[in-house]
């Protein structure tokens, strides 16, 4: 029965968060299918390169969420508000440095790039919210503010499009938007807190900016090894592969980011020494199944594409599934990457570092089709995967029932 209770506690979170997740991510895809009917091809561009900039910027904002909750978990909340207000100005400081260098480098308008980096202080602050909901297991609350948190980014850019103004005005109308999402963020942690009577932790201990820098660093691994192969598909291939190449990798989008919910909800008990070993299992094998299914799903729909989207994409035909394969390997990898965050064991990423610098010398070198750039995406990731869970899981053996000790 209390078996029966955990399970039906665990597909009730799943359910909030994927919902307010999805809210989230349908919202975001409305937008950037706004912008291309509003926009001038040389805006959206434009507009889509800053998106761009600002995944690698919110990644302190991702690595907050992820200490706070982990350190939520273990009753060492303290001094969240000291780390949080270093981490927002931290980021403010990278991204007076960063509008330069990508106003340079990625050719966008100041005006523009100013807006959309903007944004990068606030999503810190609303991070460090949804760590705070996530710690607590407060997984339906977490999920509204997933879905108003996408909204309110969102909408506000979509409106301004649709009125006719250009990429500034309606970046400046989404980091407006954040701005208040933030507001909704705190305020719902404040509710929850006060229906709880309970405080978030002692203010002695807990989150630290040492800890928030070494979980940047494997937050970045994620990133950089789900777009790593489409950043270099210019460079490997022709002007027309690439563009295929890119249309394959949606399915690797899809194939990654399907399963988060699994990693969010799974967290706090990653962040339990006496139930992340049966909790990495358990997520690990709930994400690879998902995998397994939407694999065997693209195998089964690629001689779709070429009808539904042009026969210029027919080469997709008999790779599509090694695409979506690819996510879903990268799924398990960001699984294996949140426990060594949740267990302060941050080291473990070297070994995807190490594969993913291994990789762009491969494609540099040697990839020069579609083919074998999508097989050695693929083989990378499943390297990495296994690698670094082997070192997960002895990191976890090593110190089976204490709390780990920092690295």
């Amino acid at each position: 029965m209390a078996r029966a209770v955990r399970v039906r506690g665990v597909v009730g979170a799943l359910g909030w968060v994927a919902v307010g997740s999805m809210v989230s991510n349908v919202a975001a895809y409305v937008v950037y299918v706004g912008a291309g009917r509003w926009l001038l091809p040389s805006d959206y561009g434009q507009f889509a390169r800053l998106l761009s900039a600002m995944l690698v910027l919110g990644v302190p904002a991702l690595a907050l969420q992820s200490v706070i909750a982990r350190e939520v978990v273990r009753r060492r909340g303290g001094r969240l508000a000291r780390v949080t207000a270093t981490t927002t100005a931290a980021v403010v400081v990278i991204a007076i440095a960063a509008a330069p260098v990508v106003v340079a480098v990625a050719r966008t308008g100041t005006a523009a790039t100013v807006a959309a980096l903007g944004a990068a202080p606030l999503l810190v602050v609303i991070a460090a919210g949804q760590g705070v909901l996530q710690g607590r297991g407060e997984f339906r609350a977490l999920g509204w503010v997933l879905a108003v948190v996408g909204l309110l980014r969102s909408v506000p850019m979509l409106v301004a499009f649709a009125v006719g103004a250009g990429p500034a005005a309606g970046l400046l109308a989404g980091t407006i938007g954040a701005a208040v999402a933030a507001v909704v963020v705190w305020s719902a942690v404040g509710t929850v807190v006060r229906a709880e009577h309970r405080t978030v932790g002692p203010d002695d201990a807990g989150v630290s900016a040492v800890g928030v820098l070494r979980a940047s660093q494997v937050q970045l691994v994620a990133i950089v090894a789900v777009s790593i192969d489409l950043l270099l598909s210019g460079t490997a291939l022709g002007a027309t592969d690439a563009g295929v190449y890119a249309l394959g990798a949606v399915a690797t989008k899809a194939a990654f980011w399907l399963p988060q919910a699994i990693g969010v909800v799974f967290y706090p008990r990653l962040a339990d020494p006496a139930s992340s070993r049966t909790a990495l299992r358990q997520a690990v094998t709930v994400v690879a199944a998902i995998g397994a299914v939407l694999t065997l799903g693209a195998a089964l729909l690629g001689p779709l594409v070429p009808i539904v989207v042009g026969a210029a994409y027919r080469p997709l035909v008999p790779i599509l599934w090694l695409f979506a394969y690819t996510g879903s390997a990268m799924a398990v990898l960001q699984v294996l990457l949140l426990s060594a965050i949740a267990a302060d064991r941050t080291r473990a990423s070297a070994v995807t570092w190490l594969v993913l610098a291994v990789e762009v010398v491969v494609i540099v070198a040697f990839v020069d089709s579609v083919a074998t750039l999508a097989a050695t995406a693929a083989i990378a990731v499943t390297v990495a995967a296994a690698s670094t869970g082997v070192v997960v899981v002895r990191s976890m053996r090593a110190s089976p029932h204490a709390t780990p000790a920092r690295s």
